[in-house]
């Protein structure tokens, strides 16, 4: 039944609303004081969504300053990370708060660095434009559900004009079933927490009420503004056979401990969709198209369904903690699909690791005898952030024709593991992709594997492409630091500089100060993600990254440094090495090595390596530098510790061993040798391992052999 909020809870709407700002209440049984958040001076209140994660929506015309404190002085002691990165939000930190302004509408999450896998703790921030169209309370044929809880699902009839006005939740499903022409819409939230056994998925289930939103057969629906949120193992938004449907400003939140089976949007047949202005937040696939699901075994697997046509996702915000952000088909089934676009779009948090293939941007899995045909696929105008692959297709049968990918730019880090194309695969293309600093030409660039009779995909790079050099030297905070995107060209009509502190800039030719040296994630790093985007004569763009280290010391050259070419290194062998007890063991091997890599081990599984020697430094200035390890690693300059690899992410579905995650750490060095020591174990699986840097000069690449020496 519903239950109104008290009314000072009302009044306190009214007056908010008279500002820039409106906020809705949060009722108690969602309410959370973890955080305390104020927005222009009124105080607000985050509702706890799922898992550790936590969500504010509000309306917001013209600016506002948002603050959120911590529940502890050492909350962000590791730092503050805001997403999308486009944004070049870089929040004020003072002990446990920090505080920064928006100027425009804008879906946010706010995390500590690194902080985005199962079992993080995650604050999303949505600023909605101000509501249009509100409906008063008792307006004729407007199912209207006010502020306050409301424990029941909807099933919408035909007709339905369905309003959830801002602080209403409710605990339940809303059920299109078989009907047409609903309009759903508001500021409201549904919160679904079903009976899904929380150990294995049968989340897939078509039924009512068993799903955030389910669609049967629908046609002609519109859904806008409001936020769904699901704290089961259930797929969260799934529509089987419905068209003629459009999702406007709506918010997606999944979580929960099993870290599985919560896909944002699924279709099981059906499509002429339009999904605009969403935030996804997912636990599994963000969009998946079937064209059906009836459970895993054979006879489900190979039963046809419907074909999914023409969907068109925009001007959105994806996030997942695993898996991928676009799946099609899946092994043994029968599928056909055309006409998905993907544009315009922040990818900040990609699922890593592998469930039989990797996961990716994009994946078609259709092996174990499964077929059909799917073609059509546009990826434009996306920015990825955290992220593991490109594409992954596998489709020994026909067929998969005419996808493309255009102007899609992985901000700050290269590809983690390669790309797949493997069977009847042809008409592929890379037209205008960057990934991290590298303009792909070719498949090595990606990389790109090609297997069973794939066919060589195409590769077009624009004449429009971003490109920048910065002050030589070493870099202190408040000392001026010039920029120059000369190399950029040719035919540019406009720079925009972020510089990763919060400030911006136009122009060919821009000069800055760093104001600190934290960091643009205060991490204490001194590194600055700084983003240069241009535009072209023809409208195109492109952006990219460098990262600016600023530092408070510079550490000075060995002058005795040894100049032998190449590292030592200590090889050993152990059941269950760790590597915290490489060194008391005995190696079982030792030598030099021109390489920073794994090709020195004698055997595939549970070792380990330690490198020890010298690296030549080109130049005085701030260096990156990233490790990607599917195990633990740790890289030290100068006995400093400059990186170390995260907690091992296993891979699931009977995938071997763990995911490849990319770690960076940065620090000041004059010309000249540093000794480095790099350490690495490994359990099962791939064990591919790298060491990159980056720097003046410099551009993101293995540490070349040249640099090494003992």
């Amino acid at each position: 039944m519903r239950k109104p909020f008290a009314v000072v809870a009302l009044l306190s709407l009214v007056s908010i609303a008279c500002a820039k700002v409106t906020l809705a209440p949060v009722p108690d049984e969602i309410r959370t004081d973890r955080f305390i958040v104020t927005i222009d001076g009124h105080s607000a209140s985050f509702a706890h969504a799922a898992a550790n994660y936590y969500f504010l929506n509000f309306d917001l015309k013209g600016k506002a300053k948002i603050e959120i404190t911590a529940p502890s002085d050492d909350y962000w002691a590791k730092g503050v990370e805001v997403q999308p990165w486009s944004l070049g939000i870089r929040p004020t930190l003072k002990g446990p708060t920090i505080t920064f302004t928006l100027t425009h509408p804008a879906k946010l999450t706010i995390t500590r660095p690194g902080d985005h896998l199962a079992g993080a703790e995650m604050l999303f921030l949505f600023a909605n434009p101000p509501e249009t169209g509100v409906p008063k309370l008792g307006a004729a044929n407007i199912r209207y559900y006010a502020p306050g809880v409301h424990r029941e699902s909807i099933d919408a009839h035909s007709g339905d004009t369905i309003y959830l006005a801002p602080g209403a939740v409710l605990f339940g499903s809303l059920n299109i079933w078989q009907v047409q022409n609903v309009k759903v819409f508001g500021r409201g939230v549904i919160i679904y927490d079903g009976p899904q056994d929380p150990n294995n998925d049968t989340g897939w289930k078509h039924q009512p009420n068993w799903h955030c939103i389910v669609m049967d057969n629908a046609r002609n629906i519109s859904i806008s503004g409001i936020t769904c949120v699901v704290r089961s193992r259930t797929w969260m938004i799934q529509m089987k056979d419905s068209r003629s449907i459009t999702f406007d400003n709506v918010k997606v939140i999944g979580g929960s401990n099993a870290n599985a089976n919560q896909d944002g949007m699924d279709w099981l047949g059906g499509g002429d969709t339009l999904v605009r202005d969403v935030f996804i937040r997912a636990a599994d696939d963000v969009f998946a198209m079937q064209g059906n699901w009836e459970g895993y075994d054979h006879a489900a697997m190979i039963a046809p369904g419907h074909d999914v046509t023409n969907i068109t996702v925009e001007n959105s915000v994806l996030s997942t903690s695993i898996s991928n952000v676009v799946r099609a088909a899946w092994p043994e089934k029968v599928f056909n699909s055309s006409n998905f676009t993907l544009r315009d779009s922040d990818v900040i948090h990609a699922g890593i690791g592998a469930c039989g293939i990797p996961f990716a941007l994009l994946q078609i899995w259709a092996t174990n005898g499964a077929t059909g045909h799917t073609s059509g696929y546009r990826f434009e105008n996306i920015r990825l952030e955290d992220w593991y692959s490109l594409v992954q297709i596998e489709q020994p049968n026909p067929s998969i024709r005419d996808i493309s990918f255009r102007n899609i730019w992985a901000i700050e880090t290269p590809s983690p593991v390669p790309s797949t194309l493997l069977g009847d695969v042809d008409g592929i293309a890379f037209d205008h992709v960057r990934l991290a600093d590298k303009l792909v030409a070719a498949n090595a660039d990606i990389p790109l594997d090609l297997k069973s009779g794939a066919k060589q995909p195409s590769f077009a790079t624009p004449s429009t492409h971003a490109a920048f050099t910065y002050s030589s030297g070493a870099l202190s905070s408040g000392k001026k630091v010039n920029f120059d995107a000369s190399p950029s060209g040719p035919h540019i009509q406009s720079w925009e500089w972020s510089f990763g502190d919060g400030a911006t800039a136009t122009g060919r030719k821009v000069h800055h100060k760093f104001p600190d040296a934290s960091g643009t994630l205060w991490d204490n790093s001194g590194r600055f993600r700084v983003l240069l985007k241009v535009t072209g004569d023809d409208g195109t763009s492109d952006w990219i990254y460098q990262p600016v280290v600023v530092a408070t010391a510079f550490h000075e050259a060995d002058l005795t440094a040894g100049t032998d070419p190449g590292l030592n290194y200590l090889y050993f062998e152990a059941p269950a090495i760790s590597l915290d007890s490489l060194t008391q063991q005995n190696p079982a091997a030792t030598g030099t090595t021109p390489r920073i890599d794994s090709s020195v081990g004698k055997r595939d599984e549970n070792f380990g390596i330690v490198f020890d020697g010298y690296i030549n430094i080109p130049a005085d200035g701030g260096y990156t530098f990233t490790l990607f390890a599917r195990d633990s690693a740790k890289l030290e300059i100068n006995s400093a510790v400059v990186a170390v690899a995260p907690k091992p992410f296993p891979q699931v579905c009977g995938s071997i061993g763990n995911a490849v995650q990319a770690t960076a750490g940065s620090l000041g060095l004059r010309a000249g040798r540093h000794a480095i020591r790099v350490s690495l174990t490994h359990t099962t699986g791939d064990h591919d391992f790298a060491l990159k840097w980056q720097g003046p000069g410099v551009p993101l690449s293995d540490v070349p052999s040249s640099a090494l020496s003992h």
